[in-house]
């Protein structure tokens, strides 16, 4: 008797030697041919029900998801997935790191997943270029380093955001500051006060952002610059919202965070929001503010 991995590859094999690339295959035409093939080869291998219905839904995730990580993506109780190539995924789930029991099953099919993940914002990664930044649909934050740079091979990391926003009630529930401290940075926001945000990586310096936007009045104009999108700002109609872009093998140039700090001051804005400042772009973060603009900024403070 085969084995669940190699009945699941031989499988999949088939399913995408019938699908007709040449056209839109719909979901329901893939899942019609995964119960197709599942039943037959669950007939010939003598596969239990709960096998069939395992290899259902792996073989959707692998052909039209993210393959072993859309599972981990639709649990809202895991908040990062750290991936260490093809073998080794770990996650952190309420403040503790764990191993994860799948992997894998190659190189390529984690390449492919990298590469579904990146054209999906219009970045780039290959060997050439090895380090990038990206988002899934849904917000999360994604950093993917290839070889030669990663010695273990490809390495992700994922970090989840809760779908509905932290807002400044909850951080008050929480216990995070207190009534008087949040009426405080109330009447700063509205008074029109640069504020930074600083503190270490997963700090939540995004999150204490976005609770402080609540408090912009909603009839001003707001522009947000962001290396990857991750605020959520909603009360705000006149909202402009950019993200850096990197350079690509097509020929276009990269967009920095300098570069949208300098667009942002001809669109005449009432309000500058830099999602997150680490480098040379602090200058001209600077000059903004010298010029009468307001910032409000996140700052990556390396050193804890």
């Amino acid at each position: 008797m085969q084995s669940y991995e190699t009945i699941k590859e031989e499988i999949h094999a088939e399913i995408l030697r019938k699908i007709d690339f040449s056209r839109e295959v719909p979901d329901a035409e893939v899942l019609d041919l995964i119960d197709q093939e599942v039943v037959e080869k669950g007939r010939k291998e003598l596969l239990p029900l709960r096998e069939r219905k395992l290899l259902r839904q792996d073989l959707y995730y692998s052909i039209r998801k993210l393959d072993v990580l859309q599972e981990l993506l639709d649990d809202p109780s895991i908040t990062e997935i750290m991936i260490n190539g093809t073998d080794h995924i770990f996650i952190e789930r309420q403040g503790r790191v764990e191993p994860y029991h799948q992997r894998f099953t190659s190189k390529e099919k984690l390449g492919d997943v990298i590469q579904q993940i990146v054209a999906g914002c219009n970045r780039v990664v290959n060997e050439s270029s090895p380090i990038a930044d990206a988002r899934l649909e849904n917000g999360s934050r994604v950093n993917v380093v290839l070889s030669p740079v990663a010695l273990n091979g490809p390495v992700v990391t994922i970090r989840r955001f809760p779908e509905h926003p932290i807002r400044m009630k909850d951080l008050l529930a929480f216990g995070t500051l207190s009534e008087e401290v949040a009426d405080f940075l109330c009447k700063m926001v509205r008074a029109g006060y640069n504020i930074f945000v600083s503190g270490g990586t997963g700090s939540g310096k995004t999150t204490f952002l976005n609770a402080l936007s609540e408090f912009i009045p909603p009839e001003e104009r707001i522009i947000t610059i962001e290396d990857n999108a991750e605020l959520q700002i909603v009360h705000i109609e006149n909202l402009v919202r950019m993200e850096a872009r990197s350079a690509n093998i097509e020929g276009c140039r990269e967009i920095t965070i300098r570069d949208l700090i300098r667009a942002s001051l001809r669109m005449r804005p009432d309000r500058i929001i830099v999602g997150e400042v680490r480098g040379e772009e602090a200058i001209d973060m600077l000059q903004a503010m010298n010029t009468g603009h307001l910032v409000f900024s996140s700052c990556l403070h390396y050193f804890r």
